[in-house]
């Protein structure tokens, strides 16, 4: 079978899941939530198995630091993966919710009511986890999902999602609805972006050239998750012990995620008291600093910062300084070379705090907290699909909520238009 025929017939199989998952009970779609967390438990073995195989591939070919960390899974990673599944079991139904309700004088009663989208197709590269999480997140929301991950995951992300599949159909619900593409060519990507009319939204997840790609070829509407170059501001009224900390969490925590600090922005006024002691800090965690002229005067240890450092998001310990002239020049830097995905703020100072989170256009926008918190089990949401970017239909992280749309449900006694 070729692979447009291949993606044609997952499609397809996918849409007639998607027809039954639909109209599956939220208890039916629980269940297949914990079978799906139990059968990662018990197959975490060979799921680690498959995954050094992927590493030991990866390692041949020189990737970087940051990319091997994305790929590999560990008992603790999958665990969480397994305990991420259980959240999502947790969480209130969107399906079938009443977003708004009203009745018109001449007698008709109207409802705004959320309905899953369809069929998701889910293009990803590095991080097997998210192949679960998309999983799950489409099945609580009643949605199929068309799994596509990079070749460097292939073998971990197709036993992942063989796993699930089985976890659902011991529960009833259509083991079609999370459908696995094992080819690892691009052709295969190119065949999931023109199934317009299968395929109802494509999530791509990856680095910015891909996910560029994949908006510019797809005939099937794109929620992009964009590259993440995040900034913190630290105000003069920041407590400055909180920024400590706050910068090295959000820098060294998992520096090679979408969320990650890449640039720190500091205030002139506490510059002096501040970059000397974070710096410190920061080189002891093997971060390598890239400053202004203004840094390098306070931290002779960094390197001088390039235009295109401002730019660039570095998915490894490598962090970007600038001193600037009080919160308009931050904003001003933010608004040039942010990507709108995350923005933080530290100040006691609340005038200027609600300035930043009024005018800094972003998916997310912080005050005194880590940008590492932008995600959707710390909001609570169980997982993500990621974290959009876009400005139509969802923003930020996307959970179950984020994948469903509405319908008007229309009932009358026999209204006619006049």
């Amino acid at each position: 079978m070729d692979v447009t025929t291949l993606v044609e017939t997952k499609a397809r199989d996918a849409r007639e899941a998607a027809r039954q998952l639909a109209l599956c009970s939220t208890r039916t779609k629980n269940e297949a939530l914990q079978q799906m967390a139990h059968g990662l438990e018990e197959k975490t073995a060979a799921i680690l198995d498959a995954n050094r195989g992927d590493l030991e591939r990866a390692r041949t070919t020189g990737v970087t630091r940051a990319f091997l960390d994305r790929l590999t899974l560990t008992d603790a990673r999958i665990e969480t993966m397994a305990v991420g599944l259980r959240e999502i079991a947790a969480l209130p139904d969107p399906v079938g919710e009443t977003v708004e309700a009203w009745r018109r004088p001449s007698g008709l009663e109207i409802a705004r009511v959320r309905v899953p989208l369809g069929v998701i197709g889910f293009i990803y590269e590095s991080r097997p986890n998210v192949t679960v999480d998309a999983a799950g997140l489409c099945v609580k929301s009643g949605n199929a999902v068309i799994l596509r991950g990079g070749s460097e995951a292939i073998e971990s992300n197709a036993l992942i999602a063989a796993v699930l599949a089985k976890a659902m159909e011991k529960t009833g619900a259509p083991a079609g609805a999370v459908q696995f593409v094992e080819v690892t060519d691009r052709e295969a990507v190119g065949a999931m972006l023109a199934q317009e009319g299968l395929i109802d939204l494509i999530v791509p997840r990856g680095g910015e050239a891909f996910v560029r790609w994949v908006a510019e070829h797809s005939r099937v509407p794109v929620l992009k998750h964009d590259k993440g170059l995040v900034h913190v501001y630290v105000d003069a009224a920041a407590d400055l012990d909180m920024a400590t900390r706050i910068v090295m969490n959000a820098k060294t925590h998992r520096p090679s995620v979408c969320n990650a600090l890449e640039t720190l922005l500091v205030d002139r006024a506490v510059a002096d008291r501040f970059l000397p002691a974070v710096a410190a800090r920061l080189t002891e965690a093997n971060v390598e600093l890239r400053g202004c002229p203004e840094t390098l005067q306070r931290v002779p240890g960094a390197r001088p910062a390039a235009n295109s450092d401002w730019d660039e998001e570095y998915g490894d310990l490598i962090l970007a300084i600038r001193v600037v002239d009080g919160l308009e020049a931050a904003m001003t830097h933010i608004r040039q070379h942010g990507s709108g995905l995350a923005e933080a703020i530290v100040t006691n100072d609340l005038g200027r705090a609600r300035r930043f989170t009024r005018e800094i256009d972003a998916a997310a926008v912080l005050v005194n907290a880590s940008t590492r918190l932008v995600d959707g089990h710390q909001f609570g949401m169980g997982a993500e699909m990621g974290i959009s970017t876009s400005r139509v239909h969802a923003r930020g992280p996307v959970g179950v909520r984020e994948l469903t749309t509405t319908k008007f449900i229309v009932h009358g006694d026999g209204q006619v238009r006049d």
